[in-house]
């Protein structure tokens, strides 16, 4: 792990029973680091995310997510005959339907009955969109291609903050951005994205758009989580309904393609390493007690440098 590594991180890391070696925050140093413990130990080195059963291993959860979505329409749908259930492609499959029975009633000279009872209920689709972080990309890119031919759409998110937006770019450029440097307070999202992950995201039949927000967004959709929602999450995590929240890009495409019933959209917190020390160091920084805050707590290397490249923290 990089000395630079959040110190909740390397606990948890050391409570799973691993024995955690320091390195650099750079690549190569990384790199350097790993054959030395493979060539002492013939460690086998599981790769983070630039790796197929990685990339498939975490889309795994687009799966479960969508099944625990159609589960919850169905419950709805059941419970309530009256509730019109989830999804714009469902609600407005049910207003055409109304309108055709209702058409043919009138044919029939029946025009006393408009109930919605009346109208046989499709199974809702769910989910319209799943939106996740992207910081090396194996979460993401498993997400694309668990949900390719689902109809559902996916979407990725990043912080924006000293070009941690790696992956936007990327798709910008038509080019893979392979280093990054960035002191992001999302900073499970400062990795650059892998290869196998950009030849999966860069494909538009799997992956729709990313977007990005600031860091002062970040911590408002993390103010969100934590007092609405009662979940422990570190920044990395809010990032995605940050973009929900306050990227008017996202927000129009949803009202757009969605309408007036809009989008059910997927959202997920991936992250929670974090503690109460930490959250607290990070809001201190609204307070103007900058010198103090997560970022500043984070950014010095074995040397005693400043230098961040490449490195998840």
């Amino acid at each position: 792990m990089p000395t630079i590594s959040t110190p909740s991180k390397i606990a948890s890391t050391k409570a799973q029973g691993a024995h955690v070696y320091f390195s650099g925050s750079t690549a190569p140093e990384r790199e350097k680091l790993l054959h030395e413990i493979q060539t002492k130990t013939d460690a086998v080195f599981v790769p983070p995310y630039d790796h197929p059963d990685i990339i498939l291993g975490q889309g795994t959860l687009a799966l479960e997510f969508e099944q625990q979505v159609k589960d919850l329409c169905k419950e709805v749908q059941h419970s309530d005959s009256e509730h019109e259930g989830y999804g714009w492609r469902f609600r407005e499959t049910r207003r055409q339907q109304q309108q055709q029975q209702q058409q043919e009633k009138e044919t029939n000279g029946d025009s006393n009955s408009n109930s919605s009872h009346d109208t046989p209920t499709s199974t809702s689709e769910g989910l319209d969109a799943v939106i996740a972080p992207c910081g090396g990309g194996g979460m993401l890119s498993g997400i694309a291609t668990a949900l390719t031919g689902t109809g559902i759409s996916v979407f990725g998110s990043e912080p924006s903050y000293q070009g941690a937006d790696d992956a936007r770019r990327s798709l910008a450029s038509g080019t893979r951005i392979d280093s990054v440097s960035t002191l992001t307070i999302a900073d499970g999202l400062r990795t650059p994205l892998g290869k196998i992950p950009w030849s999966i995201i860069s494909d538009p039949t799997k992956l729709r758009a990313i977007y990005s927000v600031s860091e002062s967004q970040i911590k408002s959709a993390m103010r969100l989580i934590y007092e609405r929602m009662k979940v422990v999450v570190e920044p990395s995590a809010a990032v995605p309904l940050a973009v929900c929240l306050f990227d008017e890009a996202f927000r129009s495409l949803v009202e757009r393609e969605g309408g007036r019933e809009g989008w059910n959209v997927g959202v997920v917190l991936s992250g929670g390493n974090t503690t109460m020390e930490a959250v607290a160091r990070l809001f201190a920084e609204e307070a103007g007690d900058n010198d103090k805050g997560e970022r500043a707590g984070a950014k010095v290397g074995m040397d005693g440098g400043r230098e961040v490249q490449n490195v998840a923290g």
